[in-house]
C-alpha cells in the first residue's frame, strides 16, 4: 500500500509518499498550488504505483485552501481522505511530548495515519459536491446572522426616533413600519405628514391590513411622543432599511438555489413536519456523506452533541455536559429544526414534554428531542423512506 500524506497551506502543499512497510519513497517534498504542482504529484504516485486501489492519499481539511487539490485528486480516482485537524493534532501529540509542528513534519503524520487503525474513511465525489449545498447554506447563515444585526440597529434607533411605535405595531420588524419608516424616519416626520398621504402609504405597504385609524392613531402618537429629532439619525434608518431590503432579495435568491439542489436530492428530512428547505438543507450539507458514519451517535458527536465524559479513580461525574465541539452549524440547524418539530409533529411534542415534566430545563430537554431527531434522520436517510410517525 503506498500512503501519501499532505500538509495543505494557501500558496504550496508538503507531501510525503511511502509505503505500508514503513520505507520512504519520497521523502517531504513541496508542489505548488497551481496544475504544475498537482501533475508534479499525480506524476511522482504513479511512479511508484498504478493501481489505485492500493493508494491512500491524505490530507488535513483546511477549508477553501484543500477545495482545488480535493478535487483534482478525486477526478483522478485516488482513494482520498480529508482528515479532522482535531484528529491530526492529537494524533501528533501521542507520538511525541515535544511541542514540534512543521509543515514537512505534518505530511509525515498525515502518511503515518492513513497506515495505523484511525477511524478515517475514504472522502467520496458525493461529499466533494456536497461542498455545493454546504456553500449555499453558510452563505445564506451568514446572510441571516448580518440581517439581524441590521435589525437590531433598527430597534435601537426606533427607540431613538419613534419609541411608541412599538405600541402600535406587533413588530417593527414588519414590511409596513419599513415602508412607514424609509418615507418617515422619525415621529416628527410623521407628525406633519398629510392624512391622506400616511393613509395610502400604510395600505399599499400591508396590502389593506392598515389604513386611516391606524394613520390617525400615528399621528397622535407622534405630536405627543418623546423621540429626539436628529437628522443623522434619520438617514441612518433609511440606510439600514435599504440594506435590510437588499440582504432580503439576496437571502430569496439563495434560498431558491438550496430549493433546486433539495428538489433534486428528494431526501426524506423534508418529510418530517417542521423541517423546511433551509434547515433540511443545513443538516445534510453538514453531515454530508453518510457513509462517513456509522452509527447516528458519530453524528451526534460531529455535532458536538454528545455528552463529555469525566471518570477518574472512583469519582464519576453524572452531570456531564455536551462537548460543544465539531461542526456549529449542523448544531445551530438541528436545534433549529428540532424546535419546529416538537411544536408540529405530535411524537415530538409529547417527548418534549415528557422530559419537561421529569423537570429538566427546557434547552436540556430540547437536546435530548435534538438527539432523537439525529436518530430518526439517520434511519431515513439510510432506508429513503419517509417519515411515519407510527414507526416511531
Amino acid at each position: 500500500m503506498i500512503l501519501v500524506g499532505i500538509d495543505v497551506s494557501k500558496d504550496k502543499h508538503d507531501c510525503f509518499i511511502m509505503n505500508s512497510d514503513g520505507e520512504v519513497l519520497f521523502n517531504s517534498f513541496a508542489i505548488l498550488n497551481n496544475l504544475d504542482g498537482f501533475e508534479n504529484l499525480y506524476q511522482k504516485i504513479l511512479s511508484v504505483e498504478t493501481d489505485f486501489s492500493k493508494i491512500k492519499v491524505g490530507l488535513e481539511a483546511t477549508g477553501h485552501y484543500s477545495y482545488n487539490l480535493l478535487g483534482f485528486l478525486l477526478d483522478k480516482g485516488f482513494p482520498t481522505y480529508v482528515i479532522n485537524p482535531l484528529l491530526s493534532n492529537l494524533y501528533r501529540k501521542s507520538l511525541s511530548l515535544r511541542q514540534t509542528k512543521t509543515d514537512k513534519i505534518d505530511s509525515r503524520m498525515i502518511a503515518y495515519m492513513l497506515v495505523s487503525d484511525v477511524d478515517i474513511k475514504p472522502y467520496s465525489v458525493t461529499s466533494y459536491h456536497n461542498e455545493e449545498l454546504k456553500s449555499l447554506t453558510r452563505y445564506r447563515f451568514a446572510k441571516v446572522q448580518e440581517r439581524a444585526k441590521l435589525k437590531t440597529s433598527i430597534s435601537r434607533l426606533v427607540n431613538i426616533l419613534f419609541p411608541e411605535l412599538e405600541n402600535i405595531f406587533s413588530s417593527i420588524h414588519l414590511a409596513t413600519v419599513y415602508a412607514l419608516l424609509q418615507e418617515f424616519p422619525g415621529a416628527s416626520h410623521i407628525a406633519s405628514a398629510h392624512l391622506t398621504r400616511l393613509s395610502n402609504l400604510l395600505k399599499s405597504a400591508s396590502k389593506g391590513r392598515f389604513g386611516k385609524s391606524t394613520a390617525i392613531e400615528l399621528k397622535n402618537a407622534a405630536k405627543h411622543s418623546i423621540a429626539s429629532s436628529i437628522p443623522a439619525k434619520s438617514l441612518e434608518i433609511r440606510h439600514t432599511i435599504r440594506l435590510i431590503d437588499e440582504l432580503n432579495s439576496e437571502i430569496a435568491e439563495i434560498e431558491s438555489e438550496i430549493q433546486k439542489i433539495m428538489d433534486e436530492l428528494n431526501s426524506s428530512i423534508l418529510t418530517i413536519p417542521g423541517i423546511g428547505y433551509d434547515m433540511g438543507a443545513m443538516i445534510l450539507a453538514e453531515i454530508g456523506d453518510l457513509s462517513k458514519f456509522n452509527s447516528p451517535d458519530k453524528i451526534l458527536a460531529y455535532a458536538g452533541l454528545s455528552p463529555t465524559t469525566y471518570q477518574s479513580g472512583y469519582f464519576d461525574s453524572s452531570h456531564s455536559k455536551m462537548e460543544k465541539r465539531g461542526s456549529k452549524y449542523l448544531r445551530y440547524a438541528l436545534f433549529n429544526a428540532t424546535k419546529y418539530v416538537c411544536m408540529w409533529d405530535p411524537v415530538f411534542k409529547e417527548y418534549l414534554a415528557k422530559k419537561r415534566a421529569e423537570g429538566k430545563h427546557y434547552y436540556v430537554a430540547l437536546s435530548h428531542a435534538a438527539k432523537k431527531l439525529v436518530r430518526l434522520i439517520y434511519a431515513l436517510e439510510k432506508s429513503h423512506m419517509p417519515y411515519n410517525p407510527k414507526a416511531i
